[in-house]
Formats: C-alpha cells, structure tokens, sequence
C-alpha cells in the first residue's frame, strides 16, 4: 500500500489536480494534503468531493513533517511525499516516468526523485540558481549527485517512522535536505 502525501500551496492547481486524481488513485491508497490556514473553504470543500483526500491545514512551518505524519496514520507501507504543483505537472506531461519512479519506491528506504535536466530548465533562473546551490552542498554532504531540492521523495514505512521521531515541524524548506542527511547518517538506503 503507498500513501501519497502532499504539501500544497494553491495557485490554480484544482482543476488539473480533479483531471488527474482517477490517475492518482490507481496508484495511491490513501492520500493527504497539507494546506496553508489562508487557503478558502470553497477550495477544501472542493477537495473533500474528491474522496481519498486527508485535508490537513498548518502553519506553512510544519507542513511537510504534518504531511509525513499523518501518511504514516494510514498504516501504508510506502509513503510518497511531493509538492502538489510539482506532482501533478509531473502526472501531465510525463505520466509513464511518473509511474516508474513510484515504482521504484519498493527499491530502496529513501528514493529522492529528481528532475530531469529538460525538466529543471523550465524553472525560472533564480531558482534554478538557487536550488543548484543547495543541491550541490547536499550532494556533496550525501557522496552523490542528487537533486534534493526537486520537492519529491519515497520512503519506506521503517525510514518515515524513524523521520518521524527524528524531526519535529519547523524549517519547511530545509526539511528537504534534513530528511536525506538524517536517513544517510542512520544508515539507511
């Protein structure tokens, strides 16, 4: 069972992210989303419609840990994390890929997805600039090229427990990064 779970920020993602979950759910058991306190109730209501959905709303600091959290509650064996916008653009244009990858997640405690070069060139050049940065400081960290900052991450159920006592909310960026160093320093794969 995989548990899909998610931090979003909306900006007119709906509509697509209602296209695809049929999609979606032929792949996830379960589903959360983390959404920010601001966002309006015609919005969560929306989502509610859809079924499947863990409707979460925090503080944008505790996002990703309440995300993984509350995958966890689900009793999935497998948890995918992912940035809502950045999945469903991932659902659109690259579908097979997509699934591949979350085929992958049995592979290994920890998969960090990351972005092909044709993919990462569509982002603007401050963050491409940015978050090569912060990738080549974590790879560098890590022993090997990674693209951490690319908002998408498998876990088995064992790695998120031990995340889950290991983390706390706080740093939603940073979580990025901190996941990956604190799973390399336990010794998992």
């Amino acid at each position: 069972m995989i548990a899909l779970t998610m931090t979003w920020q909306p900006r007119g993602e709906l509509p697509r992210l209602q296209r695809f979950m049929p999609i979606l759910r032929e792949v996830y058991q379960h589903s959360v989303v983390v959404l920010p306190p601001s966002v309006e109730a015609p919005l969560v209501e929306a989502l509610k419609v859809l079924g499947m959905i863990t409707i979460i709303s925090s503080e944008w600091s505790g996002g990703r840990y309440l995300a993984l959290h509350a995958a966890l509650e689900t009793g999935a064996e497998l948890i995918h994390y992912a940035d809502l916008d950045r999945l469903v653009r991932w659902v659109e244009t690259r579908e097979t890929e997509w699934r591949r990858s979350v085929d992958m997640l049995t592979q290994a405690d920890c998969v960090c997805f990351g972005r092909t070069p044709t993919a990462y060139a569509t982002h603007p050049r401050a963050l491409i600039e940015t978050e090569a940065t912060s990738n080549r400081v974590l790879s560098y960290l890590l022993g090997r090229a990674m693209d951490v900052s690319a908002g998408s991450k498998g876990f088995s159920r064992e790695a998120a427990v031990f995340l889950d006592a290991h983390t706390q909310p706080g740093a939603p960026m940073g979580m990025d990064a901190a996941w990956l160093v604190l799973l390399n320093r336990a010794g998992y794969q």
